[in-house]
């Protein structure tokens, strides 16, 4: 019998798993943990670079919100079809091909000379970040065919991501300060090396299912919708929200919302199956992932800029600023499996959205000057409740279809979690935009943030009950 033939029967005792297999899976593990964090990484590193990029590049509130708004917009357009295109030609293959185009968009993006090619090289990344995402989780679910096992493994993968989504006010402050803005992109090469090595090496190909069409026409209406929509929200706060540019690109995105839903309702292969939504639980988690990124991705945004141009802070400060909030996340994250397996998967995430809710109440009074240690409680509540919620949220919309579309499940939750990014970002950036405004706005923006967690308490509790 040969060495390596050898190598790959040897079992470890503990366990009665062959080691070699143990070790790839757990590799995958690891390169699904990069794809994703890489992901959520960019979307956060922004907003501490964003003051030093108004005044290298130019530009008021609306400019920088899309530089934030083009990557999230790419990403929620396009994650559906790339989950479906995943279950069509394996999600392996989709996966490395997103992130070689995740890493070529990032060195674009440090060496962009204008605005106007970084908006359009964060879009090329929101692209790249829509194909990461669904196929990711798709490689996990075959890894991990077990629930049990799946709920831990989904948990380390989102725990990666959560602290990469909290770590990346601190890490692009220290860069930024140490180096300058453009290296929060160059950050992402090594990452994205090692994450294409990994997969490649270690990672075992889904199977593919050659009769899956890609919904282009779909394709197409989503993008504007969504689109139009966030180009209105953030438009109407620098133009005013009676423009005829602001309302012409509201009826815009309804009459394309509206091309969109007939659509997927009449063909046969739809980029997003309205079947899905008839599993009680997938659509509740679906709901509450878009309420909750509203709130938290909205507020990440608009603390960043309340950190440096209302109280003074520099880059790094507020990446320091950040620091309690990274540090709670992961154990957390850690945690929310083994409450879920205790309590419920939606007990917990009924929880988690109330400690977030509770953490934006908590900061209803803050105003221009207020002391770091007044707040920094509150800001603990918010990501700590969202770290609680994210694991059972993501394991349970899995667990509610069949594995052979888990592509276009994992793609539907993200799709309507970057919706929430998109409109969060939007809305409170608009809220923040007028002269003088930038205080009520935030105010404003915290009551929203606390409605919408509520709500999304309430959806899936009673919801879960209902079921029962």
């Amino acid at each position: 019998m040969r060495a390596d033939t050898f190598k790959f029967e040897a079992f470890d005792d503990s366990r009665g798993a062959p080691r070699t297999t143990r070790l790839a899976t757990s590799l995958t593990l690891a390169a699904m943990s990069l794809g994703y964090g890489v992901v959520q990484l960019d979307v956060t590193i922004v907003n501490t670079a964003l003051d030093a990029m108004g005044k290298t590049l130019g530009g008021g509130v609306a400019e920088l919100q899309w530089v934030v708004s083009a990557y999230t917009i790419a990403f929620a357009a396009f994650i559906l079809t790339a989950g479906a295109l995943g279950d069509r030609i394996g999600a392996k293959r989709v996966f490395m091909t997103g992130f070689a185009i995740f890493t070529a968009a990032s060195l674009a993006c440090a060496l962009s000379p204008n605005a106007v090619v970084l908006i359009g090289a964060r879009l090329v990344q929101g692209l790249a970040a829509a194909i990461l995402v669904p196929n990711s989780l798709a490689l996990l679910n075959y890894a991990y065919p077990e629930d049990r096992q799946r709920g831990r493994a989904v948990a380390i993968w989102a725990a990666g991501a959560s602290l990469a989504l909290t770590a990346g006010p601190f890490v692009g402050g220290g860069l930024i300060t140490l180096v300058g803005w453009r290296s929060i992109f160059l950050v992402n090469l090594p990452i994205g090396l090692a994450g294409l090595w990994l997969t490649w090496r270690y990672a075992t190909e889904t199977t593919a299912s050659r009769t899956r069409e890609i919904d282009l026409f779909g394709q197409c209406a989503a993008i504007g919708a969504l689109g139009a929509l966030a180009g209105a929200i953030i438009e109407g706060g620098a133009l005013g929200w009676g423009h005829p540019a602001v309302i012409s690109a509201f009826a815009a995105a309804a009459i394309l919302a509206v091309l969109f839903v007939s659509q997927e309702s009449r063909t046969a292969q739809p980029m997003l199956p309205l079947s899905l939504f008839s599993h009680r639980m997938f659509a509740l988690t679906s709901l509450v992932g878009l309420l909750v990124n509203v709130a938290i991705y909205g507020l990440i945004f608009v603390l960043s800029l309340y950190f440096q141009r209302i109280n003074g802070l520099s880059a790094w400060g507020t990446g320091l600023a950040f620091v309690p909030m990274m540090a709670v996340v992961l154990p957390v994250n850690l945690l929310a499996p083994r409450l879920a397996e205790r309590i419920g998967p939606c007990p917990t995430i009924v929880v988690g959205a109330c400690i977030s809710a509770l953490g934006c109440l908590g900061l209803l009074w803050i105003g221009a000057g207020t002391s770091y240690w007044a707040i920094c409680a509150q800001m603990i509540a918010i990501s700590g409740g969202l770290g609680l919620l994210v694991p059972p949220l993501t394991s349970t919309l899995l667990g509610s279809v069949e594995k052979a579309r888990s592509g276009i499940a994992a793609g539907v939750l993200n799709a309507t979690r970057q919706t929430g990014s998109v409109l969060g970002v939007a809305l409170f950036g608009s809220l923040i935009a007028g002269e003088g405004a930038f205080m009520e706005g935030l105010h404003l923006s915290l009551a929203i943030s606390a409605v919408v967690l509520l709500l999304a308490a309430a959806a899936i509790g009673f919801g879960a009950q209902a079921r029962e």
